[in-house]
């Protein structure tokens, strides 16, 4: 597999590319293979902790020099509460290894009790350096400790793709 450092640094117009070039332009940043998931079970966190939110995706990297590259989707909602701010914070997680952390910065400062949807989306670049089964998933809490937040909330459908590349 090629590497980045092993490819011409330039290519110039109407030049002849020779077989070793090819090959490695051939070769180098290529999908070697996806794994995607859906989720559209509902949860609630009325805490600030973080709780899973049933989205999970397992790869099997073929080299320790691939990165898997994550593309997240999570549809959510954050109910008002108070005179406060509410907001959904979700991470990423690569095992136990928190990789990512995304807010959805929306947020309500009134007394109604409505909702706010409204879905998180992310792509993150990861270097799992491993070539054993990496389980990738998300958890959600609210900004404010006994405000709502939920995932999935009437069947919603969220997305977690990986994707191996090589480098």
């Amino acid at each position: 597999m090629a590497t980045p450092t092993s490819l011409p640094s330039s290519f110039t117009d109407n030049s002849v590319l020779t077989a070793t070039q090819l090959n490695n332009l051939r070769g180098a940043f290529r999908i070697l293979q996806v794994v995607s998931a859906t989720t559209t079970t509902q949860v609630t966190n009325n805490t600030s902790t973080f709780a899973d939110t049933n989205l999970t995706a397992t790869i099997t990297p073929s080299a320790t020099s691939s990165k898997v590259l994550v593309l997240l989707s999570q549809n959510g909602c954050a109910k008002r509460t108070g005179n406060a701010a509410n907001y959904i914070i979700l991470q990423l997680l690569r095992g136990a290894t928190v990789i990512a952390t995304l807010e959805n910065g929306g947020g309500y400062t009134n007394t109604n009790s409505d909702l706010f949807f409204g879905s998180i989306a992310s792509a993150y670049l990861d270097s799992p350096a491993t070539t054993t089964a990496t389980t990738y998933k998300t958890q959600v809490k609210n900004n404010i400790n006994g405000a709502g937040v939920e995932v999935n909330a009437n069947s919603a459908v969220s997305t977690i793709t990986l994707m191996e590349v090589s480098a």
